[in-house]
């Protein structure tokens, strides 16, 4: 499977942007699993080829880190932190909820395909909001089993962020300009208030 025009597009402009196109790695992987909703081995070459770096270069990045899918998940990708400061605010009552809620354990699909629970003890970088989950790369914070339930339940409608065909814009920071949310190949993660 090829990737999109837009994608190739976006991987060259990362490696223009900059002085060595190894730093367009991780930028070019987002890209692709944003497209596709997860890296493949062809993906991981045609990757290589548009940066013109050594495939086992672009496949050892891809692998060291957890973020990046190799195969096929539930179209929404719910990430729950249990590192301390989330731990300390009921991360753990969180996670088991979340998994009878869902009928699944963490690292599993739901049968209708909409969601992939996780647990991470790596820190998602919400503490002053914790408990919090990451939901297809937004933050959902000071989590309850309200705003739990009303999480996933959203997500069983929704269709999975790569299937999306237009970007939607990503509301500006303070101090920032307006972003189309095509420019980076992550999104700025939302914070969402109670």
């Amino acid at each position: 499977m090829s990737l999109r025009k837009e994608t190739v597009a976006m991987i060259r402009e990362y490696a223009r942007r900059y002085p060595s196109a190894q730093s367009a790695i991780i930028p070019a992987l987002w890209a692709v699993q944003h497209e596709q909703g997860y890296v493949t081995a062809e993906s991981l070459a045609e990757i290589a080829t548009h940066l013109e770096l050594p495939p086992s270069l672009i496949e050892s990045t891809s692998s060291f880190y957890s973020m990046f899918l190799t195969r096929p998940e539930g179209r929404h990708d719910v990430v729950i932190c249990v590192n301390a400061p989330c731990g300390l605010r009921g991360a753990d009552e969180m996670l088991a909820y979340s998994e009878r809620t869902l009928g699944i354990r963490a690292g599993q699909t739901t049968q209708d395909g909409a969601i992939t629970l996780r647990s991470t003890p790596e820190c998602l970088g919400a503490c002053g909001g914790a408990p919090m989950m990451q939901v297809d790369h937004r933050f959902e914070e000071n989590l309850t089993s309200e705003r739990i339930d009303a999480v996933f339940e959203r997500l069983r409608t929704e269709p999975a962020p790569h299937e999306v065909v237009k970007p939607k814009a990503v509301a500006p920071v303070k101090g920032e300009k307006a972003r189309s949310g095509v420019e980076g190949a992550r999104p700025r993660a939302r914070r969402t208030q109670k």
